[in-house]
């Protein structure tokens, strides 16, 4: 039986003073298990985005639970969230916020060097994650010596060389072209099925939602659908997103 890695509880956030309040997640829960890649599509406007900051402590909740490794981070200290965030949660954003004074392995292993971890553990586990995002060659340049692709797989590298219990995507393939986005995609597809990372990715697009083996659809701050990829093949997984994104408004434009 899996381990349960998220558990979020009847959330609920608002935004704005009394007499001029916005709810943007209305009563939201559901679990994530060790080893899933979750996916979270949406409108612009329906709560994905702030999901994903509560989740990650970036934003709190207004009421509700959140236990990530059974912790409730909203009964933490700032001391203690920080010692979580550091420990738990790997993050990937769509700006990829690498340092152009490091290199690429000092970018992705500085999460290490910040937790005191010898040198020879560092330069295992680097090593180790270079060779499942396929940037070995490119570990002794700097960000701005690679494309933009590549500089996604290093931040999804420094995302997960913590070995966090959770990976949080936001929009990763938002600022990369097509060819470098499915790049990342097989990547991550390969973190989650080789090294058993668990991924909840936030994506307007129906193909980069494909890669996810769960998808949880929010309308209006809630949960309108859920689908399960299963035994389907990517394809018919995309095709099935499509219909439930037409259920969502009809206007596919407004999601991809």
């Amino acid at each position: 039986m899996s381990k349960e890695v998220l558990s979020v509880e009847n959330i609920e956030k608002y935004y704005g003073k009394r007499g001029c309040l916005t709810k943007a997640i209305d009563n939201i829960s559901f679990k994530v298990n060790e080893g899933e890649f979750v996916g979270i599509m949406g409108a612009s406007g329906s709560g994905k985005t702030t999901l994903l900051n509560c989740i990650s402590t970036i934003d709190r909740v207004t009421s509700g639970q959140i236990y990530l490794d059974g912790i409730n981070i909203l009964n933490n200290n700032s001391k203690k969230l920080s010692k979580l965030r550091r420990e738990k949660i790997g993050f990937i954003f769509q700006d990829f916020n690498l340092l152009d004074t490091l290199t690429v392995y000092e970018n992705i292993a500085l999460a290490l060097t910040i937790q005191k971890v010898n040198s020879n553990e560092i330069h295992k586990r680097v090593l180790e994650v270079a060779e499942a995002l396929n940037i070995k060659s490119e570990l002794d340049k700097y960000p701005y010596n690679i494309s933009g692709g590549q500089k996604q797989r290093v931040a999804s590298a420094r995302a997960i060389i913590t070995n966090p219990s959770i990976v949080l995507a936001d929009e990763p393939t938002g600022a990369l072209d097509s060819k470098s986005a499915k790049q990342l995609l097989e990547s991550l597809e390969n973190l989650n099925k080789k090294l058993n990372t668990t991924i909840m990715m936030v994506t307007h697009d129906a193909f980069t939602a494909s890669y996810a083996n769960r998808i949880l659809f929010i309308k209006d701050g809630k949960i309108f659908n859920e689908l399960i990829k299963g035994k389907d093949s990517r394809k018919e997984f995309f095709n099935r997103i499509i219909e439930v994104i037409t259920l969502l408004g009809g206007d596919t434009n407004n999601v991809l």
